[in-house]
């Protein structure tokens, strides 16, 4: 006969197994004082239901979903915050969080999106097993084509993970950088047309109020060459940069140039494109692609097939974020089931 004693255990364990498991939240520190590129931890092994909440500290970083054979490409339909630029001033906070919901046991890789960041290892994985180490090798060997190459600054936010192509012509013993001025009042790069010889360098710096300077091409000025390239060339991106009125110094971005193929760019804010807020390097005049050709269709098209955002925020292609709720914070859920990649 089973005691009263017995009952009440059995009770007890009943009760137990039916209250629910506390989910538990990891806590990962993206950037730092001081130009730490890095992801503080690397990993983490976490349950369906656990939460991942990354704080961006200094200076200008992304959490981007990649795959495991290509540690420093988006992967398709996959989830990326966008940049979140932290200036060096901030060593208080508040800073911005994103948040990732773990739905199961697969592996989820993610590196940055900033310019050489990922080549230098900045990536993180949740439930990578023993394959991590694998994952940030093939990352810090990672090359991609691309006419131009982003160069890390101090200042400068960028999207490209870009490298040199195999073949381009020699740079010239002797660069040049060349300096563009970003908004400022008018809706202008200044200047906005220039010839730049391989190994010089184009130096943006931004000015008031919030703009990009993002590759597109001739044929649809207002898109990022990412969404029409045919070989699927990424393109750079600088991210949109915020500088306010009372602002005396400027955030910069920096490309370098590798041969004498013309390079097209736009201001990703919401109908600059259309108003003919576009830049060209190595622009033919003598031919229907020069730069007026380029600024005329921009215009035409309106810049209605461009991807923009509000002057008060940034939308950098982050399909899976949410921005809202409680607090400053852009909440993002990886909400895709099957995130095996």
């Amino acid at each position: 006969m089973m005691s009263f004693k017995s009952l009440s255990l059995c009770a007890l364990l009943g009760l137990l197994a039916a209250l629910p498991v506390k989910s538990a939240v990891f806590q990962v520190t993206v950037g730092g004082p001081g130009g730490i590129i890095q992801y503080n931890p690397s990993t983490v092994t976490a349950q369906p239901g656990d939460t991942v909440t990354f704080t961006f500290m200094q200076k200008n970083h992304t959490v981007t979903q990649s795959t495991f054979n290509s540690p420093c490409s988006p992967a398709p339909g996959g989830f990326d915050s966008g940049f979140v630029p932290v200036p060096d001033i901030n060593t208080n906070g508040p800073f911005q969080e994103a948040q990732f919901q773990v739905v199961d046991q697969n592996p989820v890789w993610i590196y940055c999106r900033q310019v050489g960041h990922c080549q230098r290892g900045m990536v993180f994985a949740i439930n990578p097993g023993n394959q991590f180490p694998a994952f940030q090798a093939a990352a810090m060997g990672n090359t991609t084509t691309s006419s131009t190459v982003p160069i890390a600054s101090p200042t400068s936010p960028a999207v490209s993970s870009a490298a040199p192509p195999a073949t381009s012509t020699a740079p010239s013993t002797t660069s040049n950088d060349h300096r563009i001025i970003v908004g400022g009042g008018p809706l202008a790069f200044q200047p906005s047309n220039i010839t730049a010889q391989p190994g010089d360098t184009i130096t943006f710096e931004f000015h008031q109020k919030n703009h990009t300077v993002t590759q597109s091409s001739f044929a649809a000025p207002c898109q990022e060459l990412a969404s029409t390239s045919a070989s699927g060339q990424v393109g750079f991106d600088s991210g949109f940069m915020p500088v306010a009125a009372t602002d005396t110094t400027f955030p910069t971005f920096t490309i370098q140039v590798n041969d004498t193929s013309p390079i097209w760019a736009y201001c990703r804010q919401t109908a600059h494109c259309g108003q003919g807020m576009v830049f060209a390097a190595n622009a033919n005049e003598a031919s229907p692609k020069s730069f007026e050709a380029f600024e005329a269709l921009a215009k035409q098209l309106n810049g209605t097939n461009s991807t923009s955002t509000s002057a008060t925020g940034s939308n950098n292609g982050a399909g899976a974020v949410r921005f809202g709720g409680t607090g400053i914070a852009p909440v993002f859920a990886a909400l895709l089931l099957g995130l095996a990649l």
